[in-house]
């Protein structure tokens, strides 16, 4: 929770942080003198937890805000953007045989005749080769085999993972939050992060029923009305979240 409300994305920052901080420090119920858990501590603590668990409190959380009539159920907004994974590109392997990607171009090297290629001409080998492409289907990691290559918002490449929101347009909670491969679509992801706020929704009573049906789009289009001061609707109308059984 501190490292999302300080904006650290790190153990160390977050140790840091609450090791400088009194309020956090009070916040943590430590002692005065007593020493902030080490970094290492978090990331096993982390690491031990179920993907179950990390469910369960987010469910925990959105019926303590359900409770106080933050959430509406009404106006769904949902949107996604890529998260780089960790792990990295030169560690990606080829599915069919398992080769890296330097081993490749040293293969591809002495098949046009360097015997004994160096760092410098298996680069200048990569940037004159026609066709660079690194494509999923041929290329995975072997540390984190579920992340896909992906193109950023700043325009590099990494592995990475596509993590989607749905929030309640009209309180800002969050009522779902998913993880998909960062290969796919909008089109492809809309419709389980919709099913998994329907469900989150449900547990806190909620949910859209068939005579109120929940309205739902994309949340950069109505970022895009909302600019230019008309009513926040997608270009191809809203989405009709329907009630089913």
């Amino acid at each position: 929770m501190i490292g999302y409300f300080e904006g650290i994305d790190s153990e160390r920052g977050i140790v840091w942080r609450c090791s400088d901080s009194l309020s956090l420090r009070e916040f943590l119920r430590l002692a005065h003198r007593e020493k902030v858990p080490d970094h290492s501590w978090l990331s096993k603590t982390r690491s031990r937890l179920p993907h179950e668990v990390h469910e369960k409190v987010f469910e925990f959380a959105l019926k303590i805000v359900a409770e106080r009539g933050l959430v509406k159920g009404e106006r769904i907004g949902v949107d996604g953007s890529t998260m780089e994974a960790n792990a990295a590109m030169r560690a990606i392997v080829r599915r069919d045989n398992g080769a890296t990607y330097r081993e490749m171009l040293t293969r591809m090297a002495k098949e046009s005749g360097v015997e004994t290629p160096t760092i410098d001409d298996l680069v200048r080998l990569d940037r004159a080769r026609q066709g660079k492409k690194l494509s999923n289907e041929d290329w995975t990691s072997k540390t984190d085999p579920d992340a896909k290559i992906a193109k950023m918002k700043d325009g590099s490449t990494h592995l990475a993972y596509k993590p989607e929101h749905a929030v309640d347009l009209d309180t800002g909670v969050i009522v779902a939050a998913s993880i998909h491969a960062a290969d796919k679509g909008d089109t492809t992801t809309l419709g389980p992060t919709l099913e998994a706020a329907e469900k989150n929704l449900s547990a806190v009573r909620v949910a859209p029923t068939p005579e109120g049906p929940a309205t739902s789009w994309p949340i950069k289009a109505t970022i895009r009305a909302t600019c230019s001061k008309s009513k926040p609707r997608p270009s191809k109308g809203y989405l009709r979240w329907h009630w089913r059984r």
